[in-house]
């Protein structure tokens, strides 16, 4: 469903390609921080990984729409994929680091139902980290590549 709204949304079929690709690898480092914690994959973890693709896709989304919009203005693939990647980064980090920080008390719990706080908290910090290393490292260059198939493609389309 969400690849659909977002096919909607940026009325083509590889631009959420780019946004949603780095998710499954996302759910990966939530699994495997679980896993590394000694936690079970329960209803919270699963839960938690819902959320790890909302956060995930957002960070995404804010450099794949700002490098449109450059890419949109003339600027080549690579440099509106640099120039998005290194103008949202503050964005991108601030959101990240509350987020992480807010998570932290749960990635420590104590207490009676420790266990389900720790298990959301462990998944969601671990997915959150990989998230932040996928977004800011392979979202640019998921652009550039998917940018130059999709305008290889529309210029075969027009001849």
């Amino acid at each position: 469903m969400v690849f659909l709204f977002l096919a909607a949304q940026y009325e083509s079929w590889m631009m959420p390609l780019m946004i949603m690709l780095p998710i499954p690898v996302v759910m990966f480092g939530a699994l495997g921080s679980n896993m590394l914690a000694g936690l079970l994959n329960d209803t919270y973890t699963q839960i938690g990984m819902v959320l790890l693709i909302g956060m995930s896709s957002k960070s995404a989304i804010l450099i794949i729409e700002f490098a449109k919009e450059l890419r949109d203005k003339g600027y080549s693939i690579i440099d509106a994929a640099i120039e998005a990647s290194t103008l949202r980064l503050r964005a991108i980090l601030m959101t990240i680091f509350s987020f992480l920080l807010g998570i932290l008390p749960l990635v420590f719990a104590s207490g009676a139902g420790a266990a389900s706080r720790q298990s959301l908290g462990t998944a969601v910090f671990g997915g959150m980290v990989m998230s932040t290393i996928l977004t800011l490292l392979l979202t640019p260059v998921l652009f550039v590549v998917l940018q130059r198939l999709r305008e290889k493609k529309d210029t075969k389309d027009n001849l």
